[in-house]
């Protein structure tokens, strides 16, 4: 049989890992990044790791492992736009948590309210995109994220506080799982 060639990618910047490739932060730089990886060096199997701000349900430092995304804007949880878009992309057919993608950062507790009442749980700036990616190479693909903060007012500062921490917590649960191995880390 033959090995399956997995990639882990990361956005980079404060989440650059030294296992994994750096597809650029954002809806845009993720998926053109990713596009042109799958396109010269296909993998069998994607894993995106990084961080997510939860809406309130899920607590900082919990991880979450999914196969579900979506673009929703806060225009849309206000009836003020619509799409004729796909704005939800599941490579998996049992309910899973849903990470939202936007190039923006929710910092309202109101609108994080409005996103749990869709059942979408957290955010996270690129993995909408990269399923999307994923769905058009078809390749298996998978998301792996820490919580670093509330999508509250204070996001940004939590986020910058736990980020380190986060990071480790993300790495010994990588090692742990055998998805790398201590000397990856």
């Amino acid at each position: 049989m033959k090995n399956k060639k997995s990639v882990i990618i990361s956005a980079g910047n404060q989440e650059f890992f030294n296992f994994a490739y750096p597809i650029g932060i954002g809806l845009i730089e993720s998926a053109v990044n990713l596009t042109r990886l799958c396109l010269f060096d296909k993998p069998d199997i994607i894993i995106f790791i990084g961080s997510a701000g939860s809406y309130g349900k899920i607590k900082p430092f919990e991880i979450i492992k999914t196969k579900t995304a979506s673009n929703i804007e806060h225009c849309f949880l206000n009836q003020k736009c619509y799409t004729p878009i796909e704005n939800v992309i599941s490579l998996s057919v049992s309910r899973e948590t849903i990470i939202n993608s936007s190039n923006y950062i929710t910092t309202s507790k109101k609108i994080s309210k409005k996103y749990l009442s869709l059942n979408i749980d957290a955010e996270n700036m690129e993995f909408f995109s990269v399923l999307r990616v994923a769905k058009e190479f078809n390749i298996p693909a998978i998301g792996i994220f820490v919580i670093t903060n509330y999508c509250f007012k204070n996001a940004h500062k939590e986020y910058s506080q736990n980020i380190k921490k986060a990071k480790e917590k993300l790495i010994k649960y990588l090692t742990d799982e055998k998805i790398i191995n201590e000397i990856n880390a």
